[in-house]
């Protein structure tokens, strides 16, 4: 299918690789070339023949310049005849989005949820409140105020982990040895870790939640696309093989298993529907050994940086976009149940640094079977320079992993 036969242009907001797995997903489906639109450059798309264009706007981060910027895109690449589809593809740019709806849907086209209700699933206070009101297990949570001095005295557990609950206005404010979450064993840590944090200029609530035990393959991953109509399409689940172990980036995952269980995506998919949810949604979950359930951490309000899973697995992402968003398709629901491993790492580090033997055999068996995919090393992506960075990234996954010290 030729990009001047097709009803529309798609506009993605980012240039890492969420943006990149975005992109091919459209290249694969449609044959079109995407314009992308981020902050700087990066090496997953940067060099990247996939994209029709990557226009670069320092300030696109900044609320009083979003909508202008792209507003100037929409003007630039708009076509007679042709829809912009418009998708965001980190927390901040999917903010700016539903923050500017009004203006920008005059000239874009796009599925997010209204602002109040981002506010209660990105506010972690107001999304655990949801969680507890429908039915969806979490993890025991405490928050503490970063506008006072008081020290935190909760009654807890320990080991607990301290993390930000809003991430967004945590990353603004950077500090020295800045982790994304802090496993911690005292109460004297505790504070110690708040006191840290307050004084970079972070004010918001920080979450103190109970530790669950368990390496990276007790984390669980699901996503979920609800159309404008608010009706579910799609429900996945999957296992962590790997996450990032370097400590600014716990919580990003490097390689998945999809899996089924009908049970959760049930619980998920019914949580979206009661309140009223549209568009993607990736919940982050870990499961408790201690009382055999399922505690989901969060959710966030579109496709994963490792949801290309699923067009890996047949559900083009992009396709559930276009088949909503400009064809007005009703899709029946669909519970993924596939068996398919997503990596972004090398084969070496699957082989020798999963720690779960069970999941470590499932993981040989569908590299032996062909069933994986890597979406780096996307075929049609020839660039020879990013090709080559590509490779050095692979070279040094093996070094942080052989070299990594996080402990569960």
């Amino acid at each position: 299918m030729k990009r001047n036969n097709l009803p529309f242009i798609p506009v993605i907001v980012g240039t890492e690789i969420n943006s990149y797995n975005l992109a091919i997903s459209f290249r694969e489906q449609y044959g079109i070339h995407p314009v992308l639109v981020g902050r700087g450059e990066l090496s997953f798309t940067k060099w990247s023949n996939i994209p029709r264009v990557v226009e670069i706007f320092p300030n696109l981060g900044e609320r009083e310049a979003f909508a202008d910027i792209l507003i100037q895109v929409a003007e630039q690449y708009k076509e007679d005849g042709k829809q912009l589809l418009l998708v965001g593809t980190n927390d901040l740019y999917v903010r700016l989005i539903i923050e500017h709806q009004e203006q920008l849907r005059r000239y874009y086209t796009f599925n997010y949820i209204e602002e109040p209700l981002m506010n209660d699933l990105l506010v972690k206070k107001n999304f655990y409140a949801l969680c507890e009101k429908h039915g969806v297990d979490i993890p025991a949570t405490h928050f503490h105020s970063c506008q006072t001095d008081a020290p935190f005295e909760g009654d807890v557990t320990f080991p607990v982990i301290v993390k930000p609950s809003n991430g967004v206005l945590y990353y603004k404010n950077p500090f020295p040895n800045m982790q994304k979450v802090y496993k911690v064993d005292s109460y004297d840590e505790i504070n110690e870790v708040v006191t840290t944090i307050r004084e970079s200029g972070y004010d918001a609530d920080l979450i103190i939640q109970d530790y669950i035990p368990g390496d990276d393959t007790y984390m669980w991953d699901s996503v979920v696309y609800v159309s404008s109509k608010g009706k579910p399409q799609l429900v996945t689940f999957a296992q962590v093989v790997l996450q990032e172990h370097e400590l600014t980036a716990i919580g990003n995952y490097t390689a998945l298993i999809t899996r089924y269980n009908e049970k959760m995506m049930k619980v998920l998919q019914q949580f979206l529907e009661e309140v009223g949810y549209v568009g993607f949604a990736n919940f982050d979950l870990k499961y408790d050994p201690r009382d055999g359930t399922f505690k989901v951490f969060e959710v966030n309000i579109r496709q994963g940086r490792s949801s290309y899973y699923i067009t890996s697995c047949g559900h083009n992402m992009a396709k559930y976009l276009v088949d909503d968003l400009i064809y007005n398709v009703d899709k029946p629901l669909t519970y993924l149940d596939e068996e398919h491993l997503f990596t972004v790492v090398p084969k070496y580090v699957l082989k020798n640094f999963v720690k779960d033997d069970e999941v470590r055999a499932d993981v040989r068996r569908l590299l032996k079977e062909g069933k994986y995919r890597n979406p780096l090393f996307y075929k049609r992506d020839r660039h020879i320079k990013r090709k080559f960075f590509m490779m050095a990234r692979q070279v040094n996954y093996v070094r942080k992993y052989r070299n990594s010290e996080w402990v569960e």
